[in-house]
């Protein structure tokens, strides 16, 4: 690395955080300096968790992990990636892809990042064995009465458990 601090966004709704959000943020480490983890929002739609639930629970989760010392996590709403990338001064977008389905969504985006400010997305394969956790998934589980332990924080499985028994 440059002496110059080089800084990587991972992005995503993290609603709520996954072990294979964390293992993205842990592996962006290996190319970037510093990561932010930023929570996008959009003030429009209701969440399952509040913006403010959700910093709380990345924080938590990488605080336990022990991979918060270089890590931040912010939140930003109705805003274009590449303008957040450039408010927080990063070069690069790391992203988890899960398959070649994660592959087509992400990949215009990419280009289209790329194309406004000339922002580049590095893609990280997901660790097989968390290919199949989505934060959606995660949600109907629970909902269901499914047990998600081994595919969240265990802080977040009891918040998303409280949330599914608070609002049936």
């Amino acid at each position: 690395m440059s002496d110059r601090v080089r800084r990587a966004v991972c992005p995503g709704s993290y609603d709520p955080v996954t072990l294979g959000h964390l293992d993205v943020v842990e592996r962006a480490l290996a190319v970037a300096d510093e990561v932010v983890v930023a929570v996008l929002h959009n003030p429009a739609k209701r969440g399952t968790f509040t913006v403010e639930e959700r910093l709380d629970l990345v924080r938590g989760a990488l605080a336990h992990a022990g991979i918060g010392d270089r890590v931040r996590v912010e939140a930003f709403a109705d805003r274009l990636l590449v303008d957040v990338c450039r408010d927080l001064d990063a070069g690069v977008v790391v992203k988890g892809l899960r398959g070649g389905t994660d592959f087509a969504y992400e990949l215009p985006m990419a280009r289209m990042n790329r194309h406004l400010t000339g922002l580049e997305t590095v893609f990280l394969p997901a660790d097989p064995s968390l290919e199949h956790v989505s934060s959606s998934l995660v949600k109907e589980v629970v909902r269901y009465g499914g047990d998600v332990t081994g595919l969240v924080p265990d802080e977040v499985r009891d918040a998303l458990v409280a949330r599914v028994r608070e609002h049936g």
